[in-house]
């Protein structure tokens, strides 16, 4: 039987999880902030992961440098990331140095200090980050879909932001988003391990409890408007091969309808972890699109994916053409086993498959406290802790008859995104 989460809400507003795992003698201490590129406006982007960067570069009580030795000294592993909902640190720690964890992370929740040396070096390392990234194919398509997909929602938007922000933004520009998200009361703090909850609470009280709240939150008042019809995206550039990706506007992960998408998706190309960043991985081979795709020799490869969201994102197919064959029949090979289930469903046989890998994922999700500390947090932020728990009976409720009907309702011409990668060494 699964250890229950306590709950317990600090007076600066800081939401403490606690989950006891006595598998190990390890503990993993997380942030989680509700904020990444969904909360920057324009000219800003980028900014939510610069920030998170800068929060590794010291504070007066940890100068720069010292936070990975300090870490590695106590037999520990720590890291952070930003995406398009939130940004997350983590520290997992031998559990009798977890107090560790909470020293460094309360500390640079409030002390971080954004030298303008250091600002300079990490726009630097930042920007080469993006031009490498932009050497992909893969990269210019997806964000020549995504910017396509969404009119106005900041979802458009890549979340190591544009060259030209990034060039512009100011060290107060930076230091001011700091101020204004990665305070308490925009934060959830995820303890799981070989602890006593009620000690451990108490560390979490020292440590955060006297911290500032922090100012009210500027909210995400953009909303996507319905789409009216297909929108179709080219991209020529020097490239290995032809590219193909389709996103269709999906609701958000608090819909009634996500885990019938999450089903669709697994039925598509095999269920993957919803957690973190989800999105696609390559095509299981009991899957749909794999015979239909990469045995027929269309495709090299072929995948679609379903990411957890705050307000409604996109549900992905794509897939790598294989020499020679033309974009177009890799997007109508992709369409077609789309329309299959709109017309004629899932067999059952899939969905009783569609449920056992999906409860293998959540399985394998929960191995580590470290794991299951990322889990319960990635929820919190985009819904509620307590989806961790219920996510199964979600899935398991879930009918043929749905992942018909889901498919039918939000995977048509009107709410899709069409892009074509084409090799062109002449661009």
């Amino acid at each position: 039987m699964s250890t229950p989460v306590i709950a317990h809400t600090l007076p600066n507003g800081m939401l403490v999880l606690l989950k006891e795992a006595h598998g190990a003698p390890v503990a993993t201490s997380w942030i989680w902030y509700r904020v990444g590129s969904r909360n920057e406006p324009a000219g800003r982007t980028g900014i939510s992961h610069w920030v998170e960067h800068m929060l590794f570069k010291g504070t007066p009580q940890i100068p720069a440098g010292h936070l990975d030795r300090l870490v590695a000294r106590n037999g520990g592993v720590f890291n952070g990331f930003t995406w398009i909902d939130y940004t997350a640190y983590y520290e997992t720690l031998p559990a009798d140095r977890i107090a560790l964890g909470l020293q460094i992370e309360a500390d640079r929740m409030v002390n971080a200090l954004f030298e303008a040396e250091e600002v300079d070096s990490e726009r630097t390392v930042i920007i080469s980050e993006l031009e490498g990234y932009a050497n992909e194919p893969e990269t210019w398509l997806d964000e020549a879909v995504k910017a396509a997909a969404f009119t106005r929602h900041p979802y458009r938007h890549p979340v190591i932001g544009y060259k030209e922000d990034l060039e512009a933004m100011t060290r107060d520009d930076l230091y001011g988003h700091y101020q204004t998200f990665y305070m308490p009361n925009n934060a959830v703090l995820v303890l799981v391990g070989d602890f006593d909850s009620d000690a451990m609470l108490r560390m979490a009280e020292e440590s955060f409890g006297q911290l500032p709240a922090g100012p009210a939150l500027p909210q995400v008042r953009a909303a996507e408007p319905e789409p009216q019809g297909e929108r179709r995206v080219t991209v020529r550039r020097p490239g290995p091969a032809a590219y193909v990706q389709i996103g269709y506007l999906a609701p958000d992960c608090r819909s009634p309808d996500f885990a019938a998408l999450a089903v669709l998706d697994s039925a598509l190309s095999g269920a993957k972890s919803l957690t973190f960043m989800g999105g696609g991985s390559q095509t299981n081979r009991s899957a749909r699109l794999y015979p239909a795709l990469v045995e027929s020799g269309i495709a090299a490869s072929a995948w679609s994916g379903l990411t957890p969201s705050r307000d409604p994102y996109l549900f992905e197919l794509g897939a790598t053409a294989s020499e020679g064959v033309d974009p177009a029949a890799v997007e109508a090979a992709l369409i077609a086993e789309v329309t299959k289930i709109q017309q004629d469903g899932i067999a059952e046989s899939e969905l009783a498959r569609a449920r056992k890998q999906m409860r293998a994922q959540v399985a394998y999700g929960s191995e580590s406290v470290t794991n299951q500390a990322m889990q319960l947090g990635m929820w919190e932020t985009l819904d509620s802790y307590r989806r961790v728990d219920t996510l199964l009976d979600e899935l398991a409720a879930v009918s043929a008859e749905d992942v018909r009907r889901i498919a039918q309702t939000y995977l048509t011409e009107r709410r899709r995104t069409v892009g074509h990668f084409v090799p062109d060494d002449a661009a």
